[in-house]
């Protein structure tokens, strides 16, 4: 594929966009941000297309993905319904291209492996939007984890609460199974969760146990085929024990990502509605330290986008994370850059999840091989 030259001598990568909903406005500007020319969308059908590329900013509207991917584009973004990521990413990878695939990564374990195998052996960069990962107090909070600042791990204390399916009458083409896959509100935000766990205290959940539950039968004259709600119990690597409650149904949290860590010298807290700040919790007293890159851990300035008081957010983050693709694409290994094999570890997670839900017994999660 050719890409153009700036007169900087960067070259301008070329992204092509599968979807025009919501993500697919996300994706867009992150990547208008990172530099890149918007080339190519398509969508459910050619006519949706043209009126996407109208509004996204994007040069071409194409019939279809095989169309799309007859474009000479650099990356392809992935921002359809779930059931779909798996053959479309494949598509995608078949055809040379780097990929950029909204999570799930796929609906089942195996096909999350299959598309990471796939990435491996083409040797393109290949990644999963856990965007949360680029919230500056996170990578404050990771690398305060990694300093030994807030001593041996003890317990942990987490949540991503939502209230966008609270009624009866709301309904989403989640629910079903068909497109959405056998896990909604753990496979759509629980996965955000886990990977944050994981990424901020260094740690694996090597152990589970959860409780799921559906609590309209019924949305929108289709049966219900996911879980509304869900909490687990989980142990990590180092024996941490901890607890996590997911819910899609929680009257007034629009979008309550919380991330708390109890050590043997201090806790942390992140909370995504407060992005601009971290708790430290210590026995004699406590403190909010707000993001500022002068006080920053090393290497944690580079995420923060805009100057002190400026308040960044969910998109600031999305930015970061296409601009770590990009930097990836041009031959940088960026750190902490989510592939597809913490889209492997999230469809594995889910399972586990599935599985403790409907046996009512502890499930160990071992650490696969990638």
């Amino acid at each position: 594929m050719t890409t153009d030259v700036t007169d900087t001598g960067i070259r301008t990568i070329r992204s092509g966009f599968l979807g025009a909903g919501f993500m697919a406005h996300v994706h867009t500007r992150a990547a208008r941000a990172a530099g890149a020319e918007l080339a190519v969308v398509a969508s459910s059908t050619p006519d949706r297309a043209v009126r996407a590329a109208a509004e996204l900013g994007v040069r071409r509207a194409a019939a279809d993905a095989a169309d799309l991917l007859t474009d000479d584009v650099d990356v392809v973004h992935v921002c359809t319904p779930n059931a779909t990521h798996a053959a479309l990413a494949l598509q995608a990878l078949d055809a040379g291209k780097h990929v950029v695939c909204e999570k799930p990564l796929a609906t089942s374990l195996a096909d999350a492996q299959s598309l990471a195998a796939a990435a491996a052996d083409r040797g393109v960069v290949a990644a999963v939007p856990f965007v949360y990962r680029y919230h500056p107090m996170v990578r404050e909070a990771r690398a305060r984890v990694a300093a030994g600042e807030i001593g041996a791990l003890i317990t942990v204390d987490c949540g991503y609460l939502q209230d966008w399916m609270l009624l009866p009458e709301d309904d989403d083409w989640r629910a079903t199974s068909t497109d959405g896959g056998p896990s909604r509100a753990f496979a759509d935000i629980g996965s955000h969760l886990c990977d944050l766990l994981e990424f901020v205290s260094g740690e694996r959940i090597v152990r589970l146990t959860a409780r799921a539950r559906t609590v309209y039968p019924e949305r929108g004259g289709h049966t219900v085929e996911n879980e509304d709600a869900v909490t687990l119990l989980v142990e990590l690597s180092s024996g941490a024990i901890g607890t996590l409650l997911v819910s899609q149904m929680a009257a007034g949290r629009k979008n309550a990502l919380t991330l708390e860590l109890h050590g043997t010298r201090s806790s942390l807290r992140f909370d995504q509605e407060r992005p601009e700040e971290l708790w430290i919790g210590r026995r004699d007293a406590s403190q909010h330290l707000f993001r500022d890159p002068q006080t920053a851990h090393p290497g944690v300035a580079r995420f923060s986008r805009v100057p002190v008081g400026h308040a960044q957010g969910y998109q600031d983050a999305f930015n970061g994370f296409i601009a770590d693709v990009h930097a990836a694409i041009r031959g940088d290994q960026p750190d902490g850059l989510p592939v597809f094999a913490d889209g492997v570890r999230a469809a594995q997670l889910t399972e586990a999840v599935l599985a403790a839900a409907a046996g009512g017994h502890w499930v160990d999660v071992p650490v696969l091989l990638q």
